[in-house]
Protein backbone atom coordinates (compact mmCIF):
# COMPACT_ATOMS: atom_id res chain seq x y z
CA UNK A 1 0.00 0.00 0.00
CA UNK A 2 1.17 3.49 -0.75
CA UNK A 3 1.38 6.02 2.07
CA UNK A 4 -0.29 9.37 1.48
CA UNK A 5 1.95 12.38 2.06
CA UNK A 6 1.07 14.49 5.12
CA UNK A 7 -0.51 17.86 4.44
CA UNK A 8 2.02 20.61 4.73
CA UNK A 9 1.06 24.11 5.88
CA UNK A 10 2.45 27.00 3.84
CA UNK A 11 5.62 28.56 5.27
CA UNK A 12 4.81 30.97 8.12
CA UNK A 13 1.23 29.67 8.57
CA UNK A 14 0.02 28.49 11.95
CA UNK A 15 -2.18 25.43 11.79
CA UNK A 16 -5.51 25.57 13.63
CA UNK A 17 -5.39 24.28 17.20
CA UNK A 18 -6.47 20.66 17.36
CA UNK A 19 -9.84 20.08 19.07
CA UNK A 20 -9.42 19.50 22.81
CA UNK A 21 -6.02 21.22 22.95
CA UNK A 22 -5.33 23.97 25.48
CA UNK A 23 -5.33 26.59 22.70
CA UNK A 24 -8.77 25.53 21.48
CA UNK A 25 -10.24 25.51 24.99
CA UNK A 26 -9.08 28.99 25.99
CA UNK A 27 -10.87 32.10 24.86
CA UNK A 28 -10.40 35.82 25.50
CA UNK A 29 -12.91 35.59 28.36
CA UNK A 30 -10.56 33.21 30.22
CA UNK A 31 -8.00 35.96 30.74
CA UNK A 32 -8.30 38.76 33.32
CA UNK A 33 -9.52 42.06 31.96
CA UNK A 34 -7.06 44.90 31.77
CA UNK A 35 -8.18 47.83 33.92
CA UNK A 36 -9.53 50.82 32.04
CA UNK A 37 -9.13 54.42 33.22
CA UNK A 38 -12.14 56.67 32.63
CA UNK A 39 -12.34 60.45 33.11
CA UNK A 40 -14.99 61.63 35.57
CA UNK A 41 -14.80 65.42 35.99
CA UNK A 42 -12.55 68.26 37.17
CA UNK A 43 -11.82 68.11 40.90
CA UNK A 44 -13.47 71.52 41.31
CA UNK A 45 -16.81 70.02 40.21
CA UNK A 46 -16.88 67.49 43.09
CA UNK A 47 -16.39 69.48 46.33
CA UNK A 48 -16.45 67.84 49.79
CA UNK A 49 -19.89 66.33 50.45
CA UNK A 50 -20.74 65.96 46.76
CA UNK A 51 -21.61 62.75 44.93
CA UNK A 52 -21.75 62.10 41.19
CA UNK A 53 -23.04 59.01 39.38
CA UNK A 54 -21.23 57.80 36.27
CA UNK A 55 -22.15 54.94 33.97
CA UNK A 56 -19.62 52.45 32.67
CA UNK A 57 -20.79 49.48 30.61
CA UNK A 58 -23.74 48.10 32.61
CA UNK A 59 -22.70 49.62 35.97
CA UNK A 60 -23.63 52.83 37.72
CA UNK A 61 -20.85 54.04 40.00
CA UNK A 62 -21.11 56.76 42.65
CA UNK A 63 -18.01 58.92 42.98
CA UNK A 64 -18.02 60.60 46.40
CA UNK A 65 -15.94 63.35 47.99
CA UNK A 66 -15.90 62.57 51.71
CA UNK A 67 -14.16 65.48 53.46
CA UNK A 68 -11.56 65.79 50.69
CA UNK A 69 -11.03 62.04 50.14
CA UNK A 70 -12.42 60.56 46.92
CA UNK A 71 -14.14 57.20 46.79
CA UNK A 72 -16.06 55.24 44.17
CA UNK A 73 -18.68 52.65 45.03
CA UNK A 74 -21.22 50.71 43.03
CA UNK A 75 -24.41 52.79 43.08
CA UNK A 76 -26.58 49.84 44.08
CA UNK A 77 -27.65 48.70 47.52
CA UNK A 78 -26.97 44.98 47.85
CA UNK A 79 -30.22 44.61 49.81
CA UNK A 80 -32.72 45.85 47.21
CA UNK A 81 -30.77 47.59 44.42
CA UNK A 82 -31.59 51.07 45.74
CA UNK A 83 -29.51 53.99 44.38
CA UNK A 84 -26.91 54.75 47.07
CA UNK A 85 -26.02 58.16 45.61
CA UNK A 86 -29.57 59.32 46.41
CA UNK A 87 -28.86 58.57 50.07
CA UNK A 88 -27.24 60.64 52.79
CA UNK A 89 -23.47 60.93 53.15
CA UNK A 90 -22.16 60.41 56.70
CA UNK A 91 -18.74 62.12 56.58
CA UNK A 92 -17.82 61.14 60.15
CA UNK A 93 -18.01 57.43 59.20
CA UNK A 94 -17.12 57.93 55.51
CA UNK A 95 -20.29 56.04 54.61
CA UNK A 96 -23.44 56.48 52.56
CA UNK A 97 -26.95 55.52 53.71
CA UNK A 98 -29.30 53.76 51.30
CA UNK A 99 -32.43 55.93 50.98
CA UNK A 100 -34.79 52.92 50.86
CA UNK A 101 -34.16 50.93 54.05
CA UNK A 102 -31.28 52.74 55.77
CA UNK A 103 -28.36 50.36 55.30
CA UNK A 104 -25.10 52.24 55.76
CA UNK A 105 -22.20 51.33 53.39
CA UNK A 106 -18.52 52.01 54.09
CA UNK A 107 -17.15 53.97 51.10
CA UNK A 108 -13.65 52.54 51.62
CA UNK A 109 -14.60 48.86 51.49
CA UNK A 110 -18.16 48.65 50.13
CA UNK A 111 -19.16 46.62 53.20
CA UNK A 112 -22.52 47.31 54.84
CA UNK A 113 -22.23 48.68 58.36
CA UNK A 114 -25.90 48.16 59.25
CA UNK A 115 -28.74 45.83 58.32
CA UNK A 116 -30.81 44.97 56.36
CA UNK A 117 -27.93 44.76 53.82
CA UNK A 118 -25.31 42.15 54.59
CA UNK A 119 -23.51 41.73 51.23
CA UNK A 120 -20.82 44.24 50.20
CA UNK A 121 -20.92 46.21 46.96
CA UNK A 122 -17.97 46.83 44.64
CA UNK A 123 -15.56 49.71 45.14
CA UNK A 124 -13.23 51.20 42.53
CA UNK A 125 -9.85 52.96 42.72
CA UNK A 126 -10.01 56.74 42.20
CA UNK A 127 -7.08 58.68 40.75
CA UNK A 128 -6.48 62.40 40.40
CA UNK A 129 -4.22 63.55 37.57
CA UNK A 130 -3.72 67.30 37.60
CA UNK A 131 -7.25 68.59 38.25
CA UNK A 132 -9.03 65.61 36.67
CA UNK A 133 -10.74 62.86 38.67
CA UNK A 134 -10.36 59.46 37.03
CA UNK A 135 -11.73 56.04 37.86
CA UNK A 136 -10.13 52.63 37.36
CA UNK A 137 -12.65 50.05 36.18
CA UNK A 138 -12.36 46.53 34.81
Amino acid sequence: ALARPAAVAPAGAHPAAPPGSIQSLLSKSDFPRVPEIIDICPLSELPPGAMRVVEWEDLEIAVVNCEGELFAIEDRCSHDDGPLAEGTLDPSRCAVECPRHGSLFDLRTGKPLTLPAYEPVDTFPVLVEGDLIKLEVE
